[in-house]
């Protein structure tokens, strides 16, 4: 089992080892195999709690209050020194790290969504590992008790914005059990789980993990989302030695759930079911790069352009000589920006238009082929 890019989600519970504050020793761990993963190649995205923890652990509170824009003021007070835990760990190994504050709009919005995919995606190509956490602040179906999942549904929803190999779902339990343990000393972990049902519903509700904000009913629901957009879901105790080199080597540790689709399947599903709101015809080296380079769009490669469209809209791809479409996806630039672009080399991009939105009009991890 070979996987290149990993998305880790780091639970409070776990990095506060179930103390009112982060416990360093426990992060500078997690933070030392995911920079191992890192100098092999794979690509790494986390998303971490533990914000409001920090704030908290900085201004000497305990947990008496629970109301919402008290959660908020120990999130914002906390978000920076989690981050400067995080800075100094990477930094120790040499790796840069970068902040990326989400909220469930961003990832529903069309331009907030190709926004956030794209700066997602640049960051790891630059080798750099996004810190990705709820905005807490200004979030307030995240910061309720159990509503939004403690940033279950978010690493989910992340997972498949940049088509995540695997997603990692590390808590303080050891993964889906047939039954509470706290309960019942006979209690078996799943290790296996081909597709969510009724019944591993049923077995969430009643299992292990319901400490904590998330609990094992949101990380199923999560793990639901995920495995339908393509990627494989563990959850696993992050206590448990070199838990996530083990893993991302395909260890079983943890319950496993399998993909219930493909990743380009799910995409191209979701593009197919996007409305096209344009079209955009391109040339015979175009069409080449595309098919047999899995290149990006270009706008020298651009002919002409049918319809109008915003940056964000779903386009279909045509070659012009044969008049059929080749490819459907997320166009960077609008049809007035295409128009004026269109046969020009990339570099002429800020002449021509006084901004630009990087070199491709569509990004060949924004587009499926027919």
């Amino acid at each position: 089992m070979s996987y290149h890019r990993v998305l880790i989600k780091l639970g409070t519970n776990l990095l506060t080892g179930g103390s009112e504050r982060l416990n360093l020793e426990v992060m500078s761990s997690l933070v030392g195999q995911m920079a191992k993963l890192h100098k092999q190649g794979l690509e790494v995205i986390v998303v971490s709690s533990g914000a409001i923890a920090a704030g908290r652990q900085h201004l000497g509170l305990v947990k008496e209050r629970k109301d919402i824009p008290f959660k908020q003021v120990l999130a914002a007070v906390g978000q920076s020194r989690l981050m400067d835990a995080y800075d100094q760990l990477f930094g120790w190994h040499e790796i840069t790290i970068a902040q990326t504050l989400l909220t469930r709009s961003d990832l529903t919005g069309r331009l907030s969504y190709l926004n956030a995919r794209n700066t997602l995606l640049a960051l790891l190509e630059l080798h750099v590992i996004p810190i990705v956490n709820e905005n807490d602040v200004v979030a307030i179906d995240e910061i309720q008790e159990a509503k939004f999942g403690d940033n279950d549904n978010l690493s989910a929803m992340v997972a498949s914005l940049v088509d995540a190999d695997l997603l990692m779902l590390l808590t303080d339990t050891v993964g889906l059990c047939n039954a509470d343990p706290n309960k019942n000393q006979n209690t078996q972990l799943i290790k296996r789980v081909d597709r969510i049902d009724e019944s591993i519903v049923d077995l969430a509700s009643a299992s292990c993990g319901n400490q904590g904000t998330g609990g094992m009913m949101t990380k199923i629901e999560a793990t639901k989302l995920a495995t339908a957009s393509g990627v494989a879901v563990v959850i696993a105790d992050g206590r448990e030695r070199d838990v996530v080199i083990r893993l991302a080597a395909g260890e079983e540790i943890g319950t496993y759930f399998q993909p219930t689709t493909s990743k380009l399947e799910s995409r191209k599903r979701w593009l197919l079911s996007r409305t096209s709101k344009g079209s955009i015809y391109i040339d015979r080296g175009a069409v080449a790069a595309l098919r047999e380079q899995n290149k990006s769009l270009l706008p020298a490669g651009i002919t002409r352009i049918s319809g109008r469209f915003e940056r964000g809209g779903i386009v279909d791809i045509m070659d012009d000589e044969k008049g059929m479409g080749i490819a459907c996806g997320i166009s960077n630039y609008s049809s007035d920006d295409i128009a004026i672009i269109k046969g020009a080399h990339s570099n002429r991009i800020m002449e021509l238009l006084g901004y630009e939105y990087g070199a491709e009009v569509m990004h060949r991890d924004n587009l499926v082929m027919l």
